[in-house]
């Protein structure tokens, strides 16, 4: 993503915008984890540890949209989670980028219970 203005142009990599969303996406209540989108890069991020892992991020026409492949808490409210999700990591990207995101697609990859004992 690329920004003009008087003084020159700001670049905004994918990879730092992944992390800004990996960042909020995984301090959400409800979240147990971030997951991946396939079997591929889940063998791929068992071998190296991406930050961004669990997050997509795309460009189309200067719009962002971001993907993010979630675990959640058994037991919590799967719609609120995932609208939690979506509002963090809109949140927490618009505010750092200051521009606005077109679309934030939260994938629900499966469900983990976080403490046996419960």
């Amino acid at each position: 993503m690329e920004e003009n203005n008087p003084l020159g142009s700001i670049s905004i990599a994918p990879r730092a915008i992944a992390s800004l969303a990996h960042h909020a996406a995984i301090q959400t209540y409800g979240v147990v984890g971030l997951a991946s989108k396939s079997l591929v890069n889940g063998l791929t991020n068992r071998i190296v540890k991406d930050p961004t892992h669990g997050i997509d991020v795309h460009y189309q026409d200067d719009q962002i949209q971001i993907d993010i492949y979630i675990v959640v808490e058994y037991g919590t409210r799967i719609t609120s989670v995932a609208g939690s999700v979506a509002n963090a990591v809109r949140f927490t990207v618009e505010k750092a980028i200051g521009m606005p995101v077109a679309a934030i697609n939260v994938h629900v990859q499966g469900l983990r219970i976080s403490d046996p004992n419960a």
